[in-house]
């Protein structure tokens, strides 16, 4: 692909891999959505990796980041950040909170309040904070790693499926096979990684990404992907166009991985169901899974490449 550092990028990849083995697809879906753009849902039991995950991310991007433990106690300033009058400067200065980086991972998000869950998530979205009716925009990248833990209920706020919907992908690093958790144990603790990008490689790239060529034919396929969803006897709701965009948004950084600069159709089925899943509501007794390999096999795909 003309006017990339794809090789630099196959490093963050591999320099990744020295520290989660053995989850290479899960490594290639967080870059996807981080190139495309996206926040990422871990969805998983404590210990399997994911705090790893979004060290090594940060560290092998070169990003500056920041990690909230989310419990009941914790306000939506803490997020945000907030004016306090200094003695010593004789004025109203601002303090930072910890969405201020390129990178938060925000540990355990079901633990806390959901005043502070919408905190975040409106920044998120908005890629900005208010405080005290001042707008503060945030770095440039910015991207949330939120992790949660799917097992035990006790002390918990259950994210809304409308707030589900501000996460690109959620996804699970989930238990290691067996040779790759003697690797694990085997392999040296504290391992330094190295940056291979910074926080301007990585909006340049961005910016490759969303320039990626679309054919009508395949944007016809999201659409019509996108309208099974809704009909399927399964599933209550299917996905918003929010729902559909992102799903653009992923198969494109998908062919930007595979070093193409126009999308084909196996893109869009590649990330399909980490982008689909957790945007479904789906009727008792179903699951989503289910539901989104069937709509896949009956939705016909076209054959476009590039224009």
């Amino acid at each position: 692909m003309p006017d990339t550092n794809y090789s630099q990028l196959t490093g963050v990849y591999n320099e990744i891999r020295r520290v989660i083995i053995g989850k290479d697809e899960v490594i290639r879906q967080v870059l996807m959505a981080i190139l495309a753009k996206g926040h990422i849902l871990l969805e998983d039991i404590p210990g399997v990796g994911k705090t790893t995950l979004a060290v090594g991310l940060a560290k092998s991007l070169g990003l500056s980041y920041n990690r909230m433990q989310f419990t009941p106690d914790v306000m939506p300033s803490d997020l945000t950040g907030y004016h306090m009058y200094d003695k010593g400067l004789n004025e109203e200065c601002f303090f930072e909170g910890a969405l201020m980086c390129n990178l938060l991972l925000a540990d355990e998000i079901n633990r806390t309040s959901p005043k502070t869950q919408a905190a975040l998530l409106e920044a998120m979205e908005e890629s900005c904070v208010t405080v005290d009716a001042e707008t503060i925009p945030l770095p440039d990248p910015f991207i949330v790693i939120a992790t949660e833990n799917p097992f035990g209920s006790a002390g918990t706020q259950k994210l809304p499926e409308s707030q589900l919907d501000r996460f690109m992908i959620r996804t699970s690093i989930g238990y290691p096979e067996l040779d790759d958790e003697i690797s694990i144990m085997k392999k040296e603790q504290n391992l330094e990684l190295h940056a291979i990008l910074n926080a301007e490689d990585l909006a340049a790239m961005q910016i490759q990404v969303h320039a990626i060529e679309v054919d009508d034919s395949v944007y016809d396929y999201i659409a019509r992907l996108a309208k099974a969803t809704r009909n399927d006897a399964m599933i209550d709701q299917g996905i918003s166009p929010r729902g559909s965009i992102s799903l653009l948004s992923m198969a494109k950084a998908c062919a930007y991985l595979n070093e193409r600069n126009f999308c084909i159709p196996d893109d869009v089925k590649e990330v399909f169901s980490s982008v689909v899943a957790h945007r479904l509501i789906m009727k008792t007794g179903f699951a989503a899974e289910t539901a989104i390999n069937r709509i896949l096999k009956d939705t016909p795909a076209p054959r476009a490449g590039r224009r």
